[in-house]
């Protein structure tokens, strides 16, 4: 019986040996190939003038020159396994199936294999990549977050309606240690509550925090540079951490947190499943419960547990949390006005920013607490709700020099306009505070209101009083109009409201006070 001969792949392996210098005897020792096949088929590649890189017909036919039906199937053999490892990745996409890239395949090569056959290499070629590498973790690198699959759910003890939760899963895959917490959706709001909770249940925070492609954390899927939402670029900088998300349809990226999902399906869910619950944070309660026996229960056949690891190993290598825990951030983006303010329509105030940002477009973070605001990635402002009613909030570096100049030579601030008008009387003091208010040019209304307070040196204290008591009953009042009252004397006009009541006409038909003794 004829010798049968070897693979294409042994021959090409056999060429590139030689083409290195390996000698006949240690070629045969690695391929497993007789000293004997090796000379054999060095021969006709030698008078060919071939090598490994040649054209494969020309390698074949040189390999096998009396078996036509032997090259024809290596040749068919290989042009599918090049369709195959060219295409694989297709079968990814929306309506992309095993037949319709049988079907193209055929287009190409209408002599090539049937679908079966084609199916079977496609599943051979899918096993030798579907390999795992063992992922060691460094202490306080990492940690990983995903939601559970499955939901958690309490009643409303008022209606009776079950109430689905979504479930926030974590987990440090250097130490093992999981955290678990049921959250009312994946949106920002819950998000926010969900990474604040397991940073403070883990006492620090990693140098990464990894997760899927999930709307929350991801705006925009790459596999190599994904774009991250607002709500992560906030929550990094507040913690110090970055956000990192997995490669598309790469399940293994997060394989840690993907167990600890299973984990929390025996070891929390299960223990919960026939108990009925009446608000969200009972539910956290009991679930708080579950984790805290599953952290603290040795491993099987060690004398530890993962909180003990990480008390032992992690814990010391988290970064240290801020004083305050992370508050979500509402974001605009508004125009610097010419008065170099951007108002928040929601706040209805008034913010500065450095003169030079006028009519720029910037980006502004603000809370119920603080208002920031950013040119690009540089911050250029930040101001604190300090007083409820106050409209606008100005910092003095922020105005021109000759501005700044103003209101160090005039000593032109709100509060010192104001401590000017009581001296001059409560009338005048509600005029200035209306003045004051009028105009979104908060200068304009300085010098407003520092014109009316000087009237009192040209006509005096009692008719400015007199000027703005009558200034008060309209709907509006300015500098303007308190001149025009002075200037023409009105002031000095009897209010009707002052008028006493007259006294009454003599007429023959008014009966006098006599009548009635």
């Amino acid at each position: 019986m004829a010798q049968k001969p070897i693979r294409m792949e042994q021959i090409k392996q056999i060429l590139q040996l030689h083409n290195q210098g390996i000698s006949i005897r240690e070629i045969a020792r690695r391929t497993g190939v007789s000293r004997n096949s090796v000379k054999k088929y060095f021969r006709p590649f030698n008078e060919g003038n071939l090598c490994i890189t040649s054209d494969t017909t020309a390698l074949a036919q040189a390999a096998y020159p009396n078996n036509e039906e032997l090259i024809h199937q290596k040749l068919r053999l290989e042009q599918l396994q090049d369709y195959i490892k060219i295409n694989l990745r297709e079968l990814n996409k929306t309506g992309v199936t095993r037949g319709v890239l049988w079907k193209e395949y055929l287009q190409l090569y209408p002599d090539g294999y049937g679908y079966s056959q084609f199916c079977y290499h496609i599943a051979l070629s899918v096993k030798q990549k579907d390999v795992a590498m063992h992922l060691e973790y460094e202490p306080g690198d990492l940690m990983m977050i995903d939601f559970a699959g499955k939901k958690l759910h309490y009643t409303d003890m008022e209606t009776g309606e079950v109430i689905p939760c979504e479930v926030f899963v974590a987990i440090l895959p250097f130490s093992g240690l999981i955290f678990c917490l049921a959250a009312a959706s994946q949106k920002t709001a819950d998000f926010v509550i969900c990474i604040n909770a397991m940073l403070l249940y883990f006492g620090g925070t990693s140098r990464t925090i990894l997760g899927d492609n999930m709307r929350t954390i991801v705006t925009r899927v790459d596999r190599y540079e994904p774009e991250f939402t607002e709500i992560c670029y906030q929550l990094s900088e507040h913690y110090q951490t970055t956000f990192s998300a997995t490669r598309p349809y790469s399940p293994r990226d997060k394989a840690m947190v993907e167990g600890a999902v299973k984990i929390a399906y025996t070891h929390i869910y299960a223990p919960l499943r026939n108990q009925v619950f009446s608000s969200i944070t009972a539910l956290n309660k009991a679930i708080r419960e579950q984790l805290d026996l599953l952290n603290h229960r040795d491993y099987k056949r060690s004398g530890y547990s993962r909180f003990d690891y990480f008390d032992r190993e992690e814990k010391s290598l988290l970064q240290p949390l801020p004083p305050h825990r992370f508050s979500f951030k509402r974001v605009a983006v508004l125009t610097v006005q010419r008065n170099y303010h951007v108002q928040l329509s929601e706040t209805r105030k008034y913010y500065s920013v450095p003169y030079q940002y006028t009519g720029k477009k910037v980006k502004v973070l603000y809370d119920d607490k603080t208002v920031e605001i950013y040119d690009q990635t540089e911050r250029i402002a930040f101001h604190t709700h300090r007083f409820h009613k106050e409209v606008y909030h100005t910092a003095l570096e922020h105005m021109p020099p000759h501005h700044q100049k103003m209101k160090e030579i005039k000593g032109w601030t709100k509060e010192d306009l104001l401590r000017q008008a009581k001296r001059l009387g409560e009338p005048v003091v509600k005029a200035a505070e209306l003045i004051l208010t009028s105009n979104s040019y908060e200068v304009q209304n300085y010098k407003s209101c520092h014109g009316m307070l000087m009237l009192a040196k040209k006509y005096s204290t009692e008719r400015l009083q007199h000027a703005c008591s009558r200034a008060l009953l309209g709907t509006r009042v300015n500098y303007t109009m308190i001149k025009n009252i002075l200037k023409n004397g009105l002031d000095k006009q009897t209010s009707l409201f002052d008028n006493p009541v007259s006294a009454i006409p003599q007429h023959d038909n008014i009966r006098g006070k006599e009548h009635y003794q």
